[in-house]
């Protein structure tokens, strides 16, 4: 991926390094965190929920980590500002056409835990978009566990990481991500386990439209970029997961979609760069 030189955004918040170690000022062991990956994957309870039950604290909402500058010389924190910056144009030049106007998500790289409006962030859970604070949260110790755990270690791939949870924030302030949540209220675990997917699908379908525009525009993309991007949604995907965890999987479970269903719809955004095609919640098959 073509990225080094491009504009970096204004929108990073570097926390690493804050010394949020722990909820309620207690400090999380590891087994804690195999724990709420468990209850994450398996039943469907947010890890940040049971990280502070098992903590013997309150999940942390209103305190204020730290800010720091990052240094120059911090390769990996320019590559997040540079994507970033990237999605920032991408989208803000499809809202323009559509007569609307793209309101930019501020991205935080923080270290194990930060305070966030939607709980406590951990590590645990890996990247995440808050709809409360209009943030993502990112760990870059979980692109160390791309490399290590699903053998992905491309730029593109990495970047993919980061325009899928800017498509939650899309889906946020379009409307989409309220209105799930309101029919979420009155469907049962399973029913709402199945709409979490098409919610995660969506987002798969509108990171692929970001690189396809993008690379229109800027010319981004080398030779093996889209192939590795369709490697790492294929290792990210519940079934390949709960294989890895437990050797079988159990479908009802799922909130993110198969391995095959992530590269479907990642492909089709990248494919055809046209919204419409993104609409999973009026797709008759996944």
């Amino acid at each position: 991926m073509k990225w080094d030189g491009n504009r970096e955004s204004n929108n990073v918040e570097d926390r690493r390094g804050g010394g949020f170690g722990g909820i309620g000022g207690r400090s999380v062991g590891i087994g804690t965190i195999v724990i709420a990956l468990l209850g994450s994957y398996f039943l469907g309870i947010n890890p940040m929920t049971i990280i502070g039950l098992l903590s013997g604290g309150p999940v942390q909402t209103q305190s204020q980590a730290p800010i720091q500058e990052t240094p120059a010389n911090d390769q990996m924190a320019r590559f997040v500002r540079t994507v970033l910056a990237d999605t920032e144009d991408t989208w803000g030049a499809i809202f323009r056409e559509n007569g609307g106007t793209y309101q930019q998500p501020r991205l935080v790289l923080f270290t194990g835990q930060t305070p966030t409006a939607c709980g406590t962030g951990d590590t645990a859970a890996g990247p995440f978009y808050c709809p409360g604070d209009q943030k993502i949260y990112i760990d870059l110790a979980f692109y160390q566990t791309m490399r290590d755990r699903f053998h992905v270690a491309s730029d593109f791939a990495q970047a993919y990481v980061i325009a899928h949870e800017v498509g939650h924030h899309v889906q946020h302030i379009t409307g989409i991500m309220e209105k799930v949540d309101q029919k979420r209220r009155s469907l049962s675990e399973r029913q709402a386990n199945a709409l979490s997917v098409r919610v995660e699908l969506q987002a798969d379908c509108f990171a692929g439209v970001w690189a396809h525009h993008a690379d229109r525009a800027r010319s981004i993309l080398e030779q093996g970029d889209v192939e590795a991007a369709l490697k790492a949604a294929s290792a990210i995907g519940d079934d390949a997961l709960q294989k890895q965890a437990q050797g079988h999987v159990v479908p009802d479970s799922f909130t993110h979609g198969t391995s095959d269903q992530r590269v479907r719809w990642f492909q089709r955004g990248i494919d055809s760069g046209d919204l419409n095609n993104c609409n999973t919640f009026a797709a008759k098959s996944l």
